[in-house]
């Protein structure tokens, strides 16, 4: 059975409530047409009600950038998946590399992984190197850590999911991009990891994203990848006549 590819956007801390309302009122009719791919908008936290709104009715989901592994509590300036549900968010990003730079270990990822999971979000997991460990010839070391340590205690009946996101650190904002075969290794290495942990059958059909300066000049020979199963796309993402033309790579 084919992967279908699913193309998000990491928006970060960019747009107000009333930008993220003109971005879709200019974006849903581009890719309306569009019904190959699945597409995931994810703006932060205080944009989140008016991505949905914007978004009824369309074939656009809306997902948060995190959220915290506890159901409530005196957790200040954190979001729970409940909170995320009842504003209508269907998926969420764990561990992107900026998270982890600020103190995310594998250990957390882990815990708001099987949160999610447990709450029948979709979670975006990413994982990938920094510039020294590639360098250093770490890559497969810290893909293989990486992904064991998300996949601890992890439920095979609620796996299924479950999404990768392969975000090589050193590509990510700096303009710099993974080969389209750097990229493919890279998606091997953790579709081998997944057949480990859950299975081949489950590893078969699970998405692994690329990111890390994805803009509609490479898009097309990323997706061209068989490995390749999609884009989580940062800065291109925020204008709509660029991400809708990443969209229709």
């Amino acid at each position: 059975m084919a992967r279908i590819k699913l193309i998000a956007a990491n928006w970060k801390m960019y747009k107000t409530p009333q930008q993220t309302r003109d971005f879709f009122g200019s974006f849903l009719p581009l890719v309306s047409e569009q019904k190959r791919d699945e597409i995931l908008v994810c703006p932060s936290f205080v944009c989140l009600p008016a991505a949905v709104e914007a978004a009824r009715g369309s074939r656009v989901s809306v997902g948060g950038q995190n959220l915290h592994w506890e159901k409530e509590g005196p957790y200040t300036g954190e979001i729970s998946a409940n909170m995320l549900l009842a504003v209508g968010c269907s998926h969420v990003i764990i561990g992107h590399s900026e998270r982890r730079h600020a103190g995310e270990t594998d250990d957390i990822v882990n815990r708001k992984l099987r949160t999610a999971l447990e709450a029948s979000l979709t979670p975006i997991l990413c994982v990938g190197e920094v510039l020294e460990e590639r360098e250093a010839g770490m890559t497969e070391d810290v893909l293989r850590r990486q992904c064991a340590r998300a996949f601890h205690a992890v439920s095979t009946k609620r796996v299924g999911k479950l999404v990768i996101a392969y975000e090589p650190v050193w590509a990510i904002g700096t303009g710099k991009t993974a080969t389209p075969q750097i990229a493919a290794e890279a998606h091997r290495l953790i579709r081998g990891e997944a057949a480990k942990a859950f299975g081949e059958e489950f590893a078969a059909q699970l998405r692994i994203l690329y990111g890390g300066s994805v803009k509609p000049d490479n898009a097309p020979s990323l997706m061209a990848q068989e490995e390749i199963d999609g884009a989580l796309v940062g800065g291109a993402s925020l204008t709509a006549q660029s991400f809708a033309t990443i969209v229709h790579y």
